[in-house]
């Protein structure tokens, strides 16, 4: 099968030049290579077509593939991320199965990366910070899925074109629609450990923030406009844990023995679910600082997650895209 990998991207970047001489390595014959960036006057590279669009929004770049591919796959790939040299072998593997519509493995944050960035990537490899760590680390077996996020993403061009592409209106959150419109389409989505890509995370506790407050209010939207893959329980919980440390914060008022022993439970067992995380984090990231400063990072991200998903769950009508810059 034809592959042809598809990066959107603002400008042509430090990334770019790092990932393109690993993809020309893959273990793979038959791929191209799309970017498209707002605008462009600089190098080629082999393999590569770089289609400059405007400033357009990522899903909209992305959809653009269906103009300028003429590949049976399309991988989507962020242009902070590089695959592991059997990627593409690995992933077309599945599409022999006619009901395989699209393919997603694990994005895995890089040694090379800063302290913090790992930090930030950390937060995810427990499922008490983030709920999905095979996401971020190579776990558990191949399986169907029901949501896979594009930066490692691999869908049949036929299905893609069938579905509309991406939904441009929402950034993030489009690949939650695209994979909730396979999946109503009659295609399965396959996850599987070994199609693995490093991902750069984000620097600083601000940018880490930022990124989970969009996450935020996109699921909380999600949950009400499309319930059937987001209206989950596991989306809820950090809403509910805000919303129990306001209560436990009206106990101060009060002389209530009881709720104030409940509430001093319910922090004992959140404590306790933090050090359960910690030895997971450190089971993987075998470093005790990473480990450590994660705590932190996830008790932020769950407070500012469960903020925003209230927000868009309970007062946001309409959720436009905008340009979406890293």
């Amino acid at each position: 099968m034809k592959v042809d990998i598809i990066i959107p991207v603002k400008k042509i970047n430090n990334y770019i030049y790092e990932s393109i001489p690993i993809i020309l390595e893959l273990d793979y014959e038959d791929f191209g290579i799309i970017i498209f960036p707002d605008s462009f006057d600089g190098e080629s590279f082999p393999k590569t077509k770089i289609i400059p669009t405007g400033a357009i929004g990522p899903a909209d770049k992305r959809d653009l593939a269906l103009l300028h591919s003429h590949a049976d796959i399309l991988a989507f790939l962020d242009d902070d991320a590089y695959p592991r040299k059997d990627w593409l072998k690995n992933a077309v593997l599945h599409f022999k199965d006619p009901k395989v519509a699209a393919v997603g493995g694990p994005a895995v944050t890089p040694m090379s990366d800063s302290l913090l960035q790992r930090v930030s990537g950390a937060v995810f490899l427990s499922k008490i910070g983030g709920g999905f760590p095979e996401r971020y680390w190579p776990l558990g077996r191949v399986r169907e899925v029901d949501d896979w996020p594009s930066v490692n993403l691999l869908v049949r061009k036929d299905m893609f074109e069938k579905v509309g592409g991406f939904n441009s209106e929402y950034w993030p959150g489009e690949d939650t629609k695209l994979c909730l419109d396979i999946i109503k389409a009659g295609g399965k989505i396959i996850y599987d450990p070994d199609v693995f890509v490093w991902h750069h995370r984000r620097k600083g506790l601000i940018r880490h923030l930022r990124q989970i407050g969009r996450y935020g209010i996109h699921r909380g939207f999600f949950a009400k406009r499309f319930p059937e893959t987001s209206k989950k329980l596991k989306y809820f919980l950090p809403s509910l844990f805000v919303a129990f440390l306001i209560a436990g914060i009206s106990l101060l008022f009060t002389d209530n023995i009881f709720f104030s022993r409940l509430y001093s439970l319910g922090i004992i067992i959140y404590s306790a679910l933090l050090l359960f995380a910690f030895c997971q984090i450190q089971n993987k990231e075998k470093n005790l600082a990473v480990s450590f400063f994660s705590l932190f990072y996830i008790f932020l991200t769950h407070i500012w997650y469960g903020i925003r998903f209230l927000q868009g769950y309970l007062f946001t009508e309409d959720l436009k895209s905008k340009l979406g810059r890293k």
